[in-house]
């Protein structure tokens, strides 16, 4: 017994070489798992957020393409229905005749309804003309005919359900607008299958998920390699190193930073393939310009009016998600000027009356410090849009003695402190702001009352370049 004893306290005497060792990996494998597991989680939720934006931002510009869709056939309809008495049967037969033609995609087309669940119209589909289809629901039990009288009734909105594409039969996830002639008591509406957005989303998923594995990977193959590094060297932590270290570790924070910022750029660059949805619109209502101006129509110019405004407002579009994303005039002009615009757009897009003033920087702002200061702004006045039923904002930036100091005020109705539980999740935007000035060390401040909110966000004086590295352009 007296000998086992003696061997456990041999095994367990570590050498002098043994105990540097363990006092340079140990610390180190910790800080690396503590490292991978934070950037994992990090990476995580980003990737949830962006996925769950892209998904939102996708859908919706399916719903904008069935409501312009709509708006069109209203347009080629519109005429004969405006002039006919509810009870005029060749109105109706024209009208079913209109839309029966009106066929887009592979898939596209209009139906119609009566409010007693008869179908009228369904050009690709046609088995279902003349049938009575009250109590028709999908695979998973959503009711479909049911709900698109409700939804006509109740003056139009969107329905989302699974129903078998026409061109294959293949059942797929269809979501759909519709509007109720109520003169007729008709429900018309079209739809649009939502796979390839769907599909784009799972894509999206499994593209983010293999960048966190590599990540993670090569994280595990930088520890190893440092581990074999220690091994075949013995070269002791000291405080240098620990130095080193911290600022490696600084420097891998910055560097994720930089590709959160640098994702965000590629993601303004690839949402701009969403608006092809709306030029897909355009040309619809061009190839209609088409085929009037080959019949004599004179209504032709009018439609080629709704193409040319509808490719403005596609440009328009594509210029405002690029410069949410990643304003240019943010890094060519400075803090000051893209506020500036930031704030015209605001005003200009929601009606909202907003004022900006500026007070010329002695030191100007580094690169962190403006993108934080812009992202507040940003959701700031994205919450004021959502939530606030404001009618005037007041935007300050100004130098201090204590450093760069951005004030956000607006008249409306304030928020609820604390939140409830049921807008947890809008609380977001709040949390990022916060987040995004803790990173600078900075402060940021919010008071609210039934007259208005006030934000104030303070960038201390370390983050103000100093003179000799300044720009002409300040702000």
């Amino acid at each position: 017994m007296q000998s086992l004893a003696e061997r456990l306290r041999h095994l367990l005497t570590f050498t002098y070489g043994q105990k540097l060792f363990l006092l340079a990996t140990l610390p180190l494998i910790l800080s690396v798992g503590v490292i991978a597991a934070v950037v994992e989680v990090q990476s995580q939720r980003l990737s949830e957020r962006e996925i769950r934006m892209l998904e939102g931002e996708l859908v919706e510009a399916k719903r904008q393409e069935l409501k312009n869709y709509l708006s069109i056939a209203r347009t080629a309809f519109i005429t004969v229905y405006g002039r006919a008495a509810p009870d005029d049967e060749q109105a109706k037969l024209e009208v079913t005749q209109i839309l029966s033609a009106m066929l887009y995609g592979q898939d596209g087309y209009f139906f119609v309804y009566d409010y007693d669940g008869n179908n009228l119209v369904a050009p690709r589909q046609t088995e279902l003309i003349g049938r009575n289809w009250i109590g028709l629901e999908d695979r998973n039990g959503t009711p479909i005919v049911d709900e698109l009288i409700r939804i006509a009734r109740d003056g139009g909105g969107y329905h989302t359900f699974d129903w078998p594409r026409p061109s294959t039969g293949e059942i797929g996830r269809m979501v759909v607008f519709v509007n109720g002639l109520q003169d007729w008591r008709w429900v018309i509406g079209t739809g649009i299958f939502i796979d390839d957005a769907v599909d784009a989303v799972a894509t999206a998923k499994s593209e983010v998920s293999a960048r966190i594995r590599r990540t993670s990977l090569y994280i595990l193959l930088i520890a190893t390699g440092a581990l074999v590094l220690v091994f075949a060297t013995g070269v002791g932590l000291n405080i240098r190193e620990r130095r080193l270290a911290d600022a490696k570790l600084k420097e891998l924070t910055e560097r994720i930073i930089d590709t959160q910022e640098e994702e965000r750029g590629r993601v303004a660059r690839e949402l701009h393939d969403s608006i092809s949805q709306m030029l897909v619109g355009v040309r619809y209502v061009l190839e209609l310009a088409k085929r009037r101006v080959a019949t004599g129509d004179d209504r032709a110019a009018e439609s080629l009016d709704k193409g040319i405004s509808g490719l403005g407002g596609a440009i328009q579009e594509v210029r405002r998600i690029s410069r949410d994303l990643r304003p240019g005039v943010l890094d060519d002009l400075g803090l000051g000027p893209a506020l500036q615009a930031l704030t015209d757009e605001f005003s200009t897009r929601t009606g909202i009356e907003t004022d900006f003033e500026t007070v010329v920087f002695r030191g100007r702002l580094d690169r962190e410090a403006r993108i934080a200061l812009y992202r507040i702004a940003q959701e700031a006045l994205t919450n004021i849009e959502r939530h606030s039923g404001a009618t005037h904002v007041h935007v300050h930036l100004r130098g201090t003695r204590n450093g760069a100091n951005l004030h956000i005020s607006d008249n409306g109705c304030g928020m609820d402190w604390p939140m409830p539980p049921r807008r947890a999740k809008s609380g977001l935007g709040l949390r990022n702001m916060q987040e995004r000035i803790e990173q600078l060390d900075g402060t940021l401040t919010i008071e609210s009352s039934d007259k208005g909110t006030t934000i104030r966000a303070v960038v201390p004086l370390t983050h103000m370049l100093p003179p000799d590295s300044r720009n002409k352009d300040e702000t």
